[in-house]
């Protein structure tokens, strides 16, 4: 029972046509093996860029595909809705090109067609064990040396984080809070640069998450981008997205779970009748729709005013808050209709509820969510 969706242009039809295919045939198939395993699925991700699937709301003229997010965050939604970790892989490659598609020079931005193309796949370090919500108070620190800086420090929760080509790094270059943090892009292979183990989590475990260590690393001076001191407005800028990417993936992994549960209700019988026909279970899967379909419009109206050059922070903090609240619902109740079975790893649906939890979590928790859009809403208030 795949989205209903109203996209804006044949080429947009045809891009979710071929997402659904490759999500079906290629990602389905796949899933739950790797999952078990904790099997990181870097070839799933290079299927992914051959079939232009990940610069998709870069221009065109830079190796990307020219897509609005309206388009990108509905391809991310089919993705995830067969396999959460590498939707969000696909996220947070997109967030990890943001700055230097943003902020970078006209030469710098000559790297974005390599980064773009399929073959790398990129890493966003910007937490810290004691700097997660508070961004600002990140310790990693880039000391100036002639013409690089030695990077010192250690970042936490990074996905990709020991399987990335390349790292969107923040890190300290004043002590000026906020504005003393830079933004830089490094190399996954830096001399200087370890790796922790892979951190063993709930859910999501083909996504590989580890801590990051630089000792005196050496980054070259021109891999900085902007201006020192202005890595802190970027951060925020490319979470603003992201935001909306983490939406569009909670929304698939939920769509995920109630096509599961219809499945399943309709072809179970009890009574003589399928499940689905009795109207305890007709109105819970019919709640389930409802935050679905309703968590889509909410980050598709958010999507459509970034698009539109619109003011969109308040929006896409109103997005994943509401689609990863809903998503966290949506799975729990898919456990309940499937009943024991769902309790069990012969359905994907108790893997979808852990999945669901880490998605309240990252890119600012919805607690961090409550914040910035009350914020918003009293500097709008403001005289």
């Amino acid at each position: 029972m795949p989205a209903d969706r109203m996209l804006p242009t044949p080429e947009a039809e045809e891009l979710i046509a071929l997402t659904r295919d490759i999500a079906r045939n290629e990602l389905a198939p796949r899933a739950a093996p790797a999952e078990e395993d904790a099997a990181f699925p870097r070839e799933m991700f290079r299927l992914l860029g051959r079939s232009g699937l990940l610069g998709l709301p870069y221009p065109e003229d830079c190796g990307g595909g020219g897509q609005p997010y309206e388009v990108y965050l509905q391809v991310l939604e089919e993705i995830a809705s067969v396999w959460a970790s590498v939707a969000v892989g696909v996220s947070v490659h997109t967030l990890s090109c943001f700055p230097l598609s943003a902020y970078g020079t006209e030469e710098q931005r000559k790297r974005l067609p390599e980064l773009l193309a399929g073959d790398l796949l990129g890493g966003y370090a910007l937490s810290e064990a004691h700097a997660g919500s508070d961004a600002g108070a990140l310790s990693t620190r880039a000391v100036r040396d002639a013409d690089r800086y030695l990077v010192t420090g250690t970042k936490t929760w990074i996905t990709h984080g020991g399987e990335a080509d390349f790292y969107t790094l923040f890190a300290r270059t004043s002590d000026e809070g906020g504005r003393g943090i830079s933004c830089f892009l490094v190399d996954g292979r830096l001399d200087g640069l370890t790796f922790g183990p892979p951190e063993r989590k709930m859910g999501l475990n083909g996504s590989t998450t580890a801590q990051l260590h630089f000792d005196r690393a050496p980054v070259p001076a021109d891999r900085r981008i902007a201006d020192e001191g202005q890595g802190f407005p970027i951060a925020l800028a490319a979470l603003d997205s992201g935001r909306l990417g983490i939406a569009a993936c909670a929304v698939g992994l939920a769509q995920g779970a109630l096509d599961r549960a219809v499945t399943y209700a309709t072809g179970r019988e009890q009574f003589g009748r399928p499940i689905i026909a009795n109207q305890g279970l007709a109105f819970l899967l019919a709640d389930m729709a409802a935050a679905v379909e309703s968590a889509r419009a909410t980050y598709l109206d958010a999507a459509r005013r970034k698009d539109r050059g619109l003011p969109f922070a308040r929006q896409a903090s109103i997005a994943k808050l509401v689609a990863t609240d809903a998503a966290m619902k949506v799975t729990i109740d898919a456990v309940q209709v499937l009943g024991g079975y769902g309790y069990t790893r012969d359905f994907p649906v108790e893997r979808y509820m852990r999945e669901a939890k880490v998605m309240q979590i990252f890119e600012g928790t919805n607690q961090i969510q409550r914040m910035v859009i009350g914020r918003h809403l009293a500097k709008d208030a403001a005289p």
